[in-house]
């Protein structure tokens, strides 16, 4: 069996949830081009989306590309398809494959982007270079027969309620009298139709995060024995875990900027870095940043990074950043590439983990713009 288009889609968004997204108008994520109206047999992960990653996908069959730099950056006035861009679209278009981006919200979210190159070059108990966000958190009460109690308190831990802090499955739960008429048409889990009935329940109450509301309360309903559901969900002003771009901690081992620029070249495999300081400064805190976020090495050293690994380092970001006793080092926007084998891993394990057979294919198609003499 092969997945729909909306459930990889779905997937995807657990691992990068939309919401998570730079607050800026600009960035564009989500499905850029074509339908999910369809079984995705084959699904290509790509960092660009430019003519040989689509004869890529042509060639291995795919039905879906995942990218994370946009295809559609600004507003189309019209499409030529005797345009470098216009024949990209053409062709994706004739071969239905559809294109979904995730840019800013993989490199927000837990798991994503920034945490790997940070797991890659040794950095450890990250937080965000730059808060962006606060996670949302949600109230569920949940009204249950008490014979079902702890199933449904189970469906609920097992969907990732009940968190607070570093501690898990938290809930709280009284018990009461529910009452209920079934009228005509219904068919109840208990008591008759027309008769007034009381039950023996419990109040479940539990925390949720934003991110898997609508999985938490699947779960819930399809765990509850009623065949309708008396719940309620709410906004708390408790906030959850703090989200942001780039990450910035302590690095597994103390080591000088020229040791820290070969391991960055080594383990993001670029072939070579700009760096900017004292190659014989000894680093004890990094941070980095994928793609450009040189405009962030403020925030980086309010941080205490020694250091900020980042691409598309400026002439005049370098010099400020210099003065300001920070050290940079630039191993290029293509550095990203990490994310095409990780990507392609996390979504294979959950396709394979749901039983599907879609195939996922990190693309081999490098498209680093830059030739280096």
């Amino acid at each position: 069996m092969f997945a729909k288009g909306q459930t990889v889609i779905q997937y995807m968004e657990q691992l990068a949830p939309k919401y998570l997204a730079y607050p800026d108008d600009r960035d564009r994520i989500g499905l850029q081009l074509g339908t999910l109206q369809k079984e995705i047999r084959t699904i290509l992960v790509a960092l660009d989306v430019n003519e040989e990653v689509v004869d890529e996908a042509v060639r291995v069959g795919a039905d879906l590309i995942i990218a994370h730099h946009a295809i559609i950056f600004r507003a189309l006035k019209h499409i030529q398809t005797d345009s470098p861009m216009g024949k990209v679209y053409e062709r994706l278009i004739k071969n239905d494959i559809a294109v979904y981006i995730a840019h800013t919200n993989l490199d927000i979210a837990e798991g994503g982007m920034n945490d790997w190159m940070a797991e890659a070059l040794g950095i450890q108990h990250t937080v965000p270079v730059e808060e962006t966000q606060r996670e949302q958190l949600y109230k569920l009460v949940v009204f249950v027969p008490r014979t079902h109690a702890d199933q449904v308190r189970e469906a609920l831990f097992g969907a990732g309620a009940g968190a607070i802090g570093n501690y898990s499955s938290c809930s709280f739960n009284i018990e009461g009298t529910g009452t209920f008429m079934p009228e005509e048409g219904t068919n109840p889990f208990l008591g008759s139709v027309g008769k007034l009935e009381k039950a023996e329940e419990m109040r479940i109450e539990t925390i949720v995060p934003q991110g898997i509301r609508s999985h938490v309360i699947q779960a819930m309903l399809k765990a509850h024995p009623y065949e309708e559901v008396a719940y309620d969900i709410y906004p708390l002003d408790l906030k959850g875990r703090a989200f942001g771009l780039g990450r910035v901690g302590k690095l597994d081992q103390e080591q000088t900027l020229a040791e820290f620029a070969d391991k960055v070249k080594e383990k993001l495999d670029v072939p070579y870095v700009r760096v900017v300081g004292d190659l014989n400064r000894i680093l004890r805190k990094a941070a980095v940043i994928g793609g450009s976020g040189g405009r962030f090495y403020p925030a980086a050293r309010f941080r205490g990074a020694d250091v900020l690994v980042t691409g598309d380092v400026d002439y005049h970001t370098a010099q400020d950043a210099y003065h300001a006793g920070i050290a940079l080092i630039d191993p290029g926007h293509h550095a990203e590439k990490i994310m095409k084998i990780k990507v392609a891993e996390w979504m294979k394990a959950k396709l394979e983990q749901n039983r599907y057979e879609t195939k996922v294919i990190a693309s081999e198609i490098s498209t680093e713009p830059f030739r280096f003499m």
